[in-house]
Order: structure tokens, then sequence, then C-alpha cells
């Protein structure tokens, strides 16, 4: 197949099926979308090129710099196509958490922005929010960008209307998929094939997969996070299910070993999910049902991700003080404390109270007395030791109990009797008229 340019070669991924020996479901063809396959490495190649090639000329010409919020594979595809095109491009993020993903950017000549924003993702509605500043700022009229967009831009869901959607109603001989299953990010992948396929069966089942609430998946918002996101359209669901980053591991190695598959976490978690769920349908169907979930991109990124939270799997042995060695059942009897019992505590025994949130929500409201140890920089503390003596009593916040309760039940494994996880979080305690001041 001959190309004048790489970006002809975007789009046309194969559509692969599963062996039933595989997944195990009797009477179900499922169907992997392989969009690794993209020449830059992942689904986002199409939006990145569908989102630009109408403007790269015209921005050349101004001397613009391409500019996107992004930390992954958006960034990746733009940064590659910047480079095709003469152009300079600069990746804006506070999600930068994967290492091979940003020494890739640096190697395709990014430049990386790094800023402490609220949220894990935008949310415009935040005036103060650095995100959102920025976000303001690179979208005025007349400006020094060529700002993509990628999670207001109705181009990212148009790539999947013309392209994704299209092709997996072809290679289906016209027939749409019983279900669909797609992780979802930005949501443009998800809501445009969805739209493409309810457009030729409107009984087709759509299935969007998100991130467990206290879990980080690389590609996938949590449920809180994707409701910040433009493009996300909950009408485009039929149902929307958490994953978490073990299962997504799980769904990963299915997928290497079993289906020939190179392919990283988010795509295990697409796997998994889809599985999960079409076992349930199984259970109460007795035709046959076809589905199609995407297979969004490789491995090769996530090695570091691995490494962290299942690093068995690549020779070494899991570190007895990560949240990662911890079992269910630890994390589910991990010692709390209400809201009314946090208040009396405090006032007993004047326990350390550590708030795990980022610096910027523990400044706009927070608990009196509290010291801030992000979540992040907390869990590295841990391995190399306590930050406080096992005799100081200690009380965890997080904003809904959940990070708190995985630290509280690691601290207790380590010999740290006096230590609570605040339930409920700092939500709970906002929500209960409790005292909270501001930096």
């Amino acid at each position: 197949m001959k190309y004048d340019s790489i970006t002809e070669a975007i789009g046309n991924t194969p559509l692969v099926r599963i062996d039933p020996a595989v997944h195990g479901l009797a009477h179900v063809d499922l169907y992997a979308k392989l969009e690794m396959l993209n020449p830059f490495g992942s689904v986002k190649d199409r939006a990145a090129w569908h989102m630009t090639r109408d403007r790269l000329a015209q921005a050349r010409e101004r001397g613009a710099q391409l500019v996107e919020l992004s930390s992954g594979n958006t960034a990746k595809a733009l940064a590659t196509l910047a480079g095709l095109h003469g152009l300079t491009f600069k990746s804006v993020t506070n999600r930068m958490r994967v290492p091979e993903i940003k020494e890739l950017l640096l190697l395709l000549g990014a430049e990386i922005e790094e800023l402490p924003g609220r949220s894990e993702c935008l949310d415009p509605s935040d005036t103060e929010d650095p995100l959102t500043l920025f976000h303001r700022h690179l979208t005025e009229e007349g400006g020094a960008y060529l700002h993509t967009d990628q999670y207001f831009n109705p181009l990212n869901t148009e790539a999947h209307l013309t392209g994704t959607g299209p092709e997996i109603l072809k290679d289906l001989g016209g027939r749409a998929p019983d279900y669909f299953v797609a992780c979802v990010g930005t949501a443009g992948s998800s809501t445009g094939v969805a739209r493409v396929l309810r457009a030729a069966d409107p009984e087709v089942r759509v299935v969007g997969l998100v991130a467990d609430k206290s879990d980080f998946i690389p590609g996938i918002r949590t449920l809180d996070e994707v409701r910040e996101v433009g493009l996300f359209d909950p009408a485009a669901y039929d149902a929307v299910e958490s994953v978490t980053s073990q299962e997504a591991i799980d769904g990963m190695l299915t997928l290497l070993r079993r289906c020939g598959l190179l392919a990283g976490p988010t795509s295990g978690a697409a796997y998994l999910g889809a599985v999960r769920h079409l076992r349930a349908v199984e259970a109460g169907h007795t035709g046959r049902v076809t589905a199609v979930f995407i297979v969004c991109d490789r491995v090769e990124s996530y090695l570091s991700y691995v490494r962290q939270r299942r690093p068995e799997l690549l020779g070494g042995r899991p570190a007895a003080h990560s949240r990662e060695a911890l079992s269910e059942e630890e994390i589910r009897t991990a010692p709390s404390v209400d809201v009314a019992g946090a208040r009396e505590w405090i006032a007993r025994e004047r326990p350390l109270v550590v708030d795990l949130r980022g610096p910027h929500a523990f400044a706009a409201l927070h608990i009196a007395g509290s010291v801030n140890i992000v979540d992040e920089l907390f869990g590295e503390l841990l391995r190399g030791g306590l930050p406080f003596g096992r005799s100081r009593p200690v009380l965890l916040a997080c904003p809904v109990g959940e990070k708190s309760a995985r630290y509280a039940a690691l601290l207790r494994r380590m010999g740290h009797e006096r230590v609570r996880s605040l339930a409920g979080g700092v939500i709970a305690w906002r929500d209960a008229g409790a005292p909270l001041v501001r930096d």
C-alpha cells in the first residue's frame, strides 16, 4: 500500500474477532477494533488529524504554536503532526502521570507546561482553576496558538462519525453490533461511534467504562471527572460502569498473552468491562450476540504504570508499603470515623489531620489545623517509612473517603493503630455543616 503522507494511513484499522475460548462466552461474537494500529499508535490519531488538518497551513503562515490540554495520546499525535507541518507543540496538563509519555513527548520536541489544576480534568465552571484560566487564554481570538480544544471540539466526535463508526459497520457487513463498549476519556470516540451505530440500528446498546473513583487508569476519566468534559453526553450510553486498575491490567494480560494484541491497560479495561457486561447479558439471553470494543493504544508506553501496580509481572515483588498490595478485605475493614466522631476525636485527642487533596482544593476549604500532603506524595513518603510516629493519632481526609480508607488500611498494616479515615471525606464534613476554613 503506497501513501504520499503518513496521515493517509490514519484510519481503516482492522476489526478482529476474539476467540470464544479466550472470553468464555459461548453465544457472543466479540470483536476488537484495533485503533492501536493507527500510525502514531492510538485512537487519538483520528481526532488529532481531524481537528487540525484544515487549520495547519494557516497556523504555519502566522507562526502559531499548536497547543492542547493533554498528557497522553492526543498530545503524542498532535506533537507528531506539528513536526510534520513545521510547527511547535505545547502540552498543558496537570496529569502527566506516566513517565514514558512525557519522555516520548520530549523526544518529539514538545514543550510541556504542568499546571496545578484543581481537578484532573478541565472544568470551565471553576473560574479560578489554572487550567480553566489557561483555556480562556488559548481560545482568545487572534492569539498566538492553534488550540485544538479536545474536550469541547465537535471535530473530536466527528472524526468517529465519519471514520471509526462507518468502518465498524462496513466490516460487520452493514449490520450494527448488538453492543458497543468503550472507555470514556474525552468521550469523542464513544459518543461518535455510538451515534453511527444507533443510526443504523436504534436497538444498539452502548456501554461506557470509567475508572473507579479511587483509582487511576491512563486515558480513562472517573465518573466525577467525565461529567466535566464538554463532549460527554450521558444520553449516549445505556450503562456507565466502573473498572479498577487491577481489572484493567488483568484484561490487558489477556489481550497480550491470549490474543496476540500488544494493547495497553486502557484497552484491557475495555476488554474486561465488555466481557463482564456481556456475561450478565448472556445469562438472560438465548440467541447470539455481537459486540465490539475499542483497543485504543499500545502497551509499551505503560511499563512503569504496570511496574508500580503489579511489579511481579516484570520480575519484581509488590512493595509491602503500597496501596496495590492491599486486599479488598483490608480496604473494606479500614478503620474509619464519621464526622461527629471525628469532631469529638479532634477536640479530645488532637490527632494530626492529613488532607490528601490537591493544593488548590485544600486552599479553597479545609478542616482547621489540617496539613496538606497530596495523595501521590503521601504514597511516596510511606514507601520510605512513616512520616509520623506510630503513637501519634492521625485522621486522613480525601474528597469522599475512598483514598483515605486505602491509606488507613495500609497504615494499619504497617503497625499504626491510631489512624482513622474520615468516612465520606471532606464532602461529608461540609454536608454535615462542620466548620471549614479557607487559606
